[in-house]
């Protein structure tokens, strides 16, 4: 389980939402949302991104049971992974952007590296 935050939804919409996001954050490879979101989001994208980069069909069947897109799972392991491929983690920055003007909760963008 991505770490504590329940992020007010129960446990399956939750993992619904988490596969969601990180599927489209290692599509566009940029997010803003907010902080705890990015939270949550950063350690599932560094595990996809750490599967990509040991590139065998047992870790490519692991990220297609995570991420919801096929496409997003064929760039993963053939342009970001290798990218990555001297770094030892970190690869995603949570930047924050100050606060949402409708209901103030604070918001970051999440940026691959």
């Amino acid at each position: 389980m991505p770490g504590t935050r329940k992020l007010g939804k129960t446990t399956d919409q939750r993992m619904a939402m988490l596969r969601q996001l990180v599927t489209d954050f290692l599509d566009k490879g940029k997010m803003e949302t907010t902080i705890t979101r990015c939270k949550e989001i950063a350690p599932i994208a560094e595990k996809m991104i750490t599967l990509g980069k040991k590139n065998t069909l047992a870790s490519r069947r692991q990220a297609l049971a995570f991420i919801t897109r096929e496409d997003v799972v064929t760039k993963v392991f053939a342009e970001i992974a290798p990218k990555y491929a001297e770094r030892q983690g970190g690869y995603t920055r949570i930047t924050r952007t100050g606060v949402r003007r409708g209901d103030a909760a604070e918001t970051g963008i999440i940026e691959l590296v």
